[in-house]
């Protein structure tokens, strides 16, 4: 992968993502620990909830699938940074 495809990937993924505050990293980093060491979504959210209770989230029912797309895609990009060598 050249600069200009790791670039493009990076805004790719920061326009995905969004602009988050550091309280907010902190709550997706929880949330995206929770799910790496074996907890569902609901689990991860309730835990992070707990942690971070200022950016904890509420969700409906019709909201469930959209957070964990999100938070897989959170956990694919963290680990993509890694592997570039890349922090956020």
């Amino acid at each position: 992968m050249d600069v200009n495809q790791i670039n493009a990937y990076l805004e790719r993924a920061r326009e995905i993502i969004g602009d988050r505050s550091r309280a907010e990293i902190d709550y997706d980093d929880a949330v995206v620990a929770n799910l790496t060491a074996g907890m569902d979504i609901k689990r991860s959210i309730a835990a992070a909830n707990q942690k971070y209770p200022t950016e904890a989230l509420r969700p409906g029912p019709e909201d469930w699938a959209d957070l964990a797309d999100r938070y897989q895609y959170i956990k694919e990009h963290k680990a993509i940074l890694k592997r570039l060598g890349v922090s956020e």
